[in-house]
């Protein structure tokens, strides 16, 4: 594979694909300094800001009805705002790494709440630590007030153990199912007890609620704390195995290769849960730019919304228009379907999905309309339903602006057709693609009918 090619590969990978205005910057580099490239534009980590306070539900339960709707319309805007921001952070700014890497933990620490405040906290958590230390971030989100909600700890109590947490961190986050017992669950949960929140958001380490006394968990004896659980977790190599198993499939190929997750998880954990030397050395290693792992990952739905906005440079005029994409396509952020999180790869293609993967991107390239039926918003079909008795379809006008001249302008002089759509697509020309390429007058004409293949779909 030539240099460039893996270059770009590197990008769909570890980004969301290289644009003709990032070549400029790369085409001189190795592989090598591609990838500190990639690391030195991903240092700085821009938090999400559109939540401005933290309002508690309960603050409006004694108001009366008019009062309670009003909040809720605002929590749902909060969440638009949240959802919205991250998005554009991604759309536009030049920190692909980190983002990818947020992307990535934010199903791995997969949670949901009706408090837009503690999910931007949540995902903040994530974004700083996306590079960092595992044992760091896992620290951190487990002691959010998003997560330890989400998953009841904050009823967690001596006496009285709530093991749905526990159990989350072991089976979820670490060492993975198969690798603990019951007892296990039941001793950890113990362990974990009086750990919650106050009123204001702020992790508390509720003593009086905690159990002292004596556990036993993994072979291992003590009056352990939630943090000895969670060092005694990252003690078995298993972890290390686990998550780079679920790298690997994100960021690799969806099959995992024993001897390459192997070899993964002997840095991870020899170089104690770094996040940094792991992704330096998979994207260094040579089985990365292997033909088989080209080309051949389904691009998630927000890879694939971001991705088309990064190349084209859309600009949106409502931009909650990119929350119905999410929806048809099966992926809103922060409303995972479960604690497991989405569970990716072919999971994320059927009948109804691929459809809309097929259309949204000419109909975004050309200021059309789509159809929505049967995809509205469960949490709107309450305001929805006291404006019509009957579900209709929803035709949206999706009124974006590419900035085709930028697109167009960023081409470097003397490039074939065929490159620019090597460029656009990650797998290989096949004679279906090569022949819309050579069909095409114009190169804004092959462009849009490029996106709009099978093939696009693919990172």
């Amino acid at each position: 594979m030539k240099t460039m090619e893996q270059i770009r590969h590197l990008y769909s990978r570890a980004g969301f694909g290289l644009r003709f205005e990032d070549m400029r910057l790369v085409e001189q580099l190795s592989v090598k300094h591609s990838i500190d490239f990639l690391f030195r534009s991903s240092v700085q980590s821009k938090p999400l800001v559109s939540v401005k306070e933290n309002v508690n539900y309960k603050d409006f339960l004694k108001d009366d009805q008019l009062s309670r709707k009003m909040f809720m319309m605002q929590q749902r805007q909060q969440e638009k705002d949240l959802n919205i921001e991250w998005l554009k952070n991604m759309s536009t700014g030049n920190t692909q790494l980190r983002d990818k890497m947020t992307l990535f933990w934010h199903n791995h620490f997969a949670c949901r709440t009706l408090n837009a405040w503690y999910a931007q906290q949540l995902n903040n958590i994530q974004r700083d630590n996306a590079l960092g230390n595992f044992r760091t971030l896992l620290l951190e989100v487990s002691k959010t007030p998003a997560m330890l909600q989400f998953l009841n700890n904050q009823q967690n109590r001596k006496g009285h153990p709530n093991e749905n947490f526990a159990r989350e961190v072991m089976e979820l986050f670490t060492i993975g199912r198969g690798n603990y017992t019951e007892q296990d669950v039941k001793e950890s949960a113990r362990a974990f007890t009086g750990w919650g929140f106050n009123k204001d958001g702020v992790f508390a380490e509720r003593k009086f609620l905690h159990d002292d006394g004596q556990k036993t968990f993994l072979g291992n004896t003590g009056n352990f704390t939630g943090e000895d659980i969670i060092d005694m977790l990252l003690a078995k190599k298993q972890t290390a195995h686990f998550i780079c198993t679920k790298l690997y499939k994100y960021l690799v190929n969806e099959v995992p290769d024993a001897a390459n997750v192997n070899a993964m998880a002997d840095v991870f954990y020899n170089h104690k849960y770094e996040i940094k030397p792991l992704l330096e050395f998979v994207f260094n290693a040579k089985w990365f730019y292997n033909e088989k792992n080209t080309g051949n990952l389904i691009k998630s739905p927000v890879e694939f919304i971001v991705a088309m906005n990064r190349q084209f440079y859309i600009d949106y005029q409502n931009p909650d228009i990119q929350i119905q994409f999410q929806r048809a396509l099966g992926q809103v952020l922060f409303y995972p379907p479960n604690v497991a999180g989405w569970p990716g790869g072919k999971n994320w293609i059927d009948s109804s999905s691929l459809m809309y993967r097929l259309s949204i991107p000419a109909t975004v390239l050309n200021d059309g309309v789509i159809d929505f039926t049967g995809k509205t918003d469960p949490d709107d079909e309450a305001f929805i339903a006291t404006a019509r008795k009957e579900k209709k379809a929803v035709h949206t006008r999706v009124q974006t602006q590419p900035d085709w001249n930028k697109f167009l302008s960023d081409i470097p002089a003397h490039t074939t057709k065929k490159e620019i759509a090597q460029l656009v697509l990650s797998p290989a020309i096949n004679s279906k693609l090569l022949s819309i390429i050579n069909k095409a007058t114009d190169i804004k004409t092959m462009v849009i009918e490029l996106v709009s293949t099978p093939e696009y779909q693919l990172s």
